[in-house]
């Protein structure tokens, strides 16, 4: 399986699936500090990232910001002092697809650097 980090998004229609419990386990592999949590029945991949400072948590969110629109796929961004939460999931499919996964080990390498 190729590194989701290398992927992209792609982009997606009405008839688009959520990933195969299968699928979710591979892919949860390559991303192992993301929870799995469910909202209103919805699957989505959630994380936290701690900071020193507000500052460096809105630098992050920013960054988390430029990588979405790039890809045209979007997180929910909650920004507090020293830390951001980012939650990934897709709106079309209501839950999980190959693209949350691709954007959560983006996010990692961006939180890495």
């Amino acid at each position: 399986m190729r590194s989701l980090k290398e992927m992209s998004c792609t982009p997606l229609n009405k008839d688009a699936q959520t990933a195969a419990d299968e699928q979710v386990k591979a892919y949860k592999r390559q991303i192992p500090d993301w929870k799995l949590v469910e909202v209103d029945g919805v699957k989505r991949l959630e994380r936290e990232f701690k900071f020193k400072n507000f500052r460096q948590a809105l630098k992050f969110t920013n960054e988390v910001g430029r990588i979405a629109e790039e890809q045209d796929h979007h997180p929910t961004l909650k920004t507090e002092w020293g830390k951001v939460t980012v939650t990934w999931w897709t709106h079309v499919v209501k839950g999980l697809h190959q693209n949350d996964f691709i954007m959560a080990a983006k996010t990692d390498e961006l939180y890495e650097q």
